[in-house]
């Protein structure tokens, strides 16, 4: 079969075939083919019987034959016109076996043949007429009998072979093969009946009724007349027939009254019935297709050739295409309305176009345009009548069924620009308006699903990825803002920040799929609203991570514990003000060391090597010494005990056990035990240092005024409110306040409340100094000042020192690439003037914004 050439199945009712062998797909299980295969074996075997005494021997005048080499015996034809399963069995170049007398001059007188020689054989090969008495046998060589001549000349030496003796006897025979003098010519008008045969056979198949002659005789005929080099007038003569049964197919379609449905059936019938009638004739030709046209490049095979007469004179006429092209088109438009339609008639008329290589130029093009119009308007109609995640449901929708239009009818080669067409319209004109109207809601509302949808279907769309990262980014920071800023939800902060990085990572990791750009875009939006507003953040962080490690804190266990500071760390790394937070969580560490409120060593380690990891081993190791201080101070309270009991003898011990450090007493954070008796009995009170001067007060008497107990204990107003409020209002109220309240007022009294009752003997009431007051929160925020302006002049004096002259924009440009948190520039202005007025740098006489460093 030559490549690259449409080639339907062999014929339908026959075998036939040149090679002697069933040549149709069921082989020799075919009747036709078994009844073949056994007419020619017999045939054959009738042949063989006739020559089987004879010694087959090739002349040694032939050219290009191996002299005295045996040849295998073919048989030959039976006369032209004989039956089809035995004519022309053999190749071409087939010999005839003759038997001659030996030394009869080598056959030069040779009788008549017994029939006329195979078409396909050489010219001028004949068989010898031989007497009818059977050769003498002398032996076997080979399996083949031998002539008593032929084994008497090889005693004699007279052989080739040279070996033994004797001689040859004078009746002795041997067979000679001869090619044919001149080649035999066919029948007077068989061309031409042959063909009227084939003829009416053609015309039976295009009119659907029986042919009246065996499919295997018109096969035989047609390997006939190519072997007798008529196959060109053959080939033009069937292209003729065919032509004419095509061009009369076209008057069907004329009719103006077919409505589009019945129109599309006729000519898918038409199609089907053209199809089926050229299988037919391939079969019947099939000799000259694989012969005549394999060899002749140019011309097209029969089935090409049907498809080709097909698509000149009934597809490009242009009123049947444009009526097809019309009908299937109304057909595709009625199923995406909902319609139900004839699928199998879209699949067989489309499969026709493509067979017939009009689909793209045809069909296509249209079908294209349509669907993008179609499209373009059910996008601007639905964007505004449905809600975002009804729209997106409906864009999958359609992608879906237009994938499976391409899998049951369309052309494979359509998917691409049809999917992209839909994507675009629905898509591809309409991402911003989607993002806009949906994308915020869907995120608030947490719509895993729906989400999900959108990522995969932006996904689709060239640059759909890169405006919805700017959509998400956009979001964090608008919602991150609002719970940073505003200071009424500062209380909540924290657990707000945590919830919602909770929720993007979700979302990030169901939704996105895990996409690292989604992922790196979200973390810097984190850095951006964060950061609005400085230092905050950091402090109330800080203060979050104690309330989490303080001694009480019941609401999880270690493992929930240590996933909370690990989510901590992950906002921590976003602040820009990690000293703000180093100094709160230092204050807060030191508290819970010294009133033994910490929840657990482990978790404050935990904690300290989570930083560690984070901003290095200088962040933490002033919180690392504390817990060493810790320690020591238990050694020191030890020894202390054992001497006098005064502080000021301490302060003298102190200072003397460790020189060059600063004593400082903290007596807010002591804490003392004191035993009361009250109508119930005896109980112990853990209180503070403020608390515990307080109630000694009623060992002189059973009522105070806020103002006496003011003048007694020289405690600051506002701590005497505190304390007192904690004693008069709190869970364990061993005073009375009058009148009652939750604040402290001038002109209060309390009382001893002498029928106080609690079901434990040991009460501790100093939950009170856990609180930060305005005082303590300003001592911290300004030692974090401080501390940056130690930074601030230790990075003017290393530039400048590196530098030596420098201008004061490019000073304050290298300053911010430094410092590592926010810091105004009148701030550096001032520390510029502060090392000026220290002699570290000095101003340039001429130009005031240049300083030069002073060694």
């Amino acid at each position: 079969m030559a490549e690259g050439r449409c080639r339907p199945p062999g014929p339908a009712g026959g075998c036939p075939g040149g090679s002697g062998e069933p040549s149709c797909e069921r082989g020799r299980r075919c009747p036709r083919a078994r009844a073949l295969w056994s007419a020619r074996s017999r045939a054959q075997t009738r042949t063989r019987t006739r020559t089987r005494a004879g010694r087959c021997e090739q002349p040694a005048g032939r050219p290009g034959a191996g002299g005295g080499g045996r040849l295998p015996v073919t048989p030959g034809p039976a006369a032209l016109g004989s039956h089809p399963r035995t004519a022309g069995a053999v190749g071409e170049g087939g010999w005839v076996v003759a038997e001659e007398e030996e030394g009869s001059g080598g056959g030069d007188q040779p009788a008549q043949p017994s029939a006329l020689p195979r078409p396909d054989t050489a010219p001028g090969a004949e068989m010898a007429d031989e007497p009818q008495k059977k050769p003498h046998l002398l032996g076997h060589t080979n399996g083949l009998t031998k002539p008593a001549s032929l084994a008497a000349a090889t005693r004699a030496g007279g052989g080739s072979g040279g070996g033994g003796g004797g001689s040859a006897t004078a009746s002795s025979k041997k067979l000679v093969i001869k090619n044919f003098r001149e080649r035999p010519k066919l029948p007077d008008n068989y061309t031409q009946d042959t063909w009227q045969k084939l003829h009416e056979a053609v015309g039976a198949i295009h009119s659907s009724i029986s042919i009246k002659y065996n499919l295997e005789e018109l096969y035989q005929a047609v390997e006939n007349l190519c072997s007798y080099k008529v196959s060109a007038t053959l080939y033009k003569q069937l292209r003729q027939v065919c032509e004419d049964h095509v061009k009369a197919q076209i008057l069907q379609f004329r009719e103006d009254s077919l409505d589009s449905l019945l129109f599309l059936k006729k000519i898918n019938k038409c199609w089907q019935d053209h199809c089926r009638q050229m299988i037919m004739i391939r079969s019947i030709f099939l000799f000259l297709d694989r012969t005549y046209v394999l060899q002749n490049s140019m011309l097209p095979s029969i089935w090409d050739m049907g498809l080709e007469l097909f698509r000149n004179h009934v597809i490009s006429d242009k009123q049947v295409q444009n009526k097809a092209i019309d009908g299937i088109l109304l057909l595709i438009e009625q199923e995406r309305n909902g319609e139900a339609v004839d699928r199998s008639l879209l699949r067989s008329l489309l499969s026709m176009l493509s067979d017939l290589q009009v689909y793209k130029e045809s069909f296509e093009q249209r079908f294209l345009e349509e669907t993008n119009c179609l499209y373009a308007a059910e996008g601007q109609r639905l964007m505004q009548e449905r809600e975002v995640p009804e729209y997106l449901h409906h864009v999958n929708k359609r992608l879906e069924e237009e994938g499976d239009r391409v899998i049951t009818y369309l052309d494979h080669s359509t998917q691409k620009p049809l999917i992209a067409c839909v994507e675009k319209q629905l898509l591809g004109e309409h991402l911003t308006a989607i993002l806009q109207k949906g994308l915020d809601n869907l995120l608030d509302e947490n719509r895993i699903s729906d989400l999900t949808q959108m990522y995969q279907l932006f996904s689709r769309v060239k640059g759909g990825q890169q405006i919805l990262l700017q959509h998400w980014s956009e979001y964090i920071k608008n919602f991150g803002t609002t719970i940073v800023v505003n200071p009424e939800k500062d209380k909540d902060m924290v657990q707000e920040l945590l919830d919602f990085k909770d929720k993007v990572d979700h979302i990030i990791e169901v939704c996105f799929q895990k996409n690292e750009k989604f992922v790196n875009l979200m973390k810097e939006s984190f850095e951006t609203f964060i950061n609005k507003r400085p230092n905050k953040p950091a402090e109330l962080i800080a203060k979050y991570v104690d309330s989490k490690l303080r001694a009480g804190n019941k609401e999880a266990t270690d493992e929930e514990l240590e996933r909370i500071l690990d989510k901590i760390m992950i906002i921590f790394r976003f602040i820009h003000g990690k000293d703000v937070f180093e100094a709160f969580y230092k204050k807060d560490l030191a508290k819970r060391l010294l009133v033994g409120k910490s929840a657990s060593v482990d978790a404050e380690k935990s904690m300290l090597s989570k930083l560690k990891h984070e901003c290095g081993a200088a962040f933490t190791s002033k919180l690392e010494g504390m817990f060493k201080d810790m320690e020591l101070s238990k050694d020191v309270m030890v020894q202390f005990k054992q001497m006098i009991k005064l502080q000021e003898v301490f302060k003298t011990f102190y200072l003397g056990k460790h020189s060059g450090r600063k004593l400082q007493w903290q007596t807010t954070l002591g804490h003392a035990v004191l035993k009361a008796e009250f109508k119930e009995g005896k109980k112990e009170f853990q209180v503070s240092l403020f608390q515990t001067l307080v109630l000694l007060m009623f060992n002189e008497g059973d009522e105070f005024s806020f103002e006496e107990i003011k003048m007694a204990t020289g405690v600051e107003d506002s701590e005497l409110r505190r304390t007192l409020q904690s004693l008069a209002c709190g869970k364990a109220r061993v005073l009375i306040k009058n009148p009652k309240g939750k604040d402290v007022e001038d002109g209060d009294k309390f009382i001893f409340n002498g029928d106080f009752k609690h079901k434990l003997f040991r009460i501790k009431i100093n939950q009170i100094q856990m609180k930060e007051t305005v005082e303590e929160q300003v001592s911290t925020t300004e030692r974090v000042f401080q501390d940056r302006q130690y930074q601030i002049d230790a990075a003017i004096v290393r530039i400048m020192k590196m530098r030596k002259t420098l201008g004061h924009n490019l000073l304050v440009s290298e300053l911010y690439n430094q410092l590592k948190f926010p810091v105004k520039p009148g701030d550096l202005k001032k520390r510029i003037e502060s090392l000026i007025d220290r002699d570290y740098m000095e101003r340039d006489k001429d130009n005031p914004n240049q300083y030069h460093y002073v060694a």
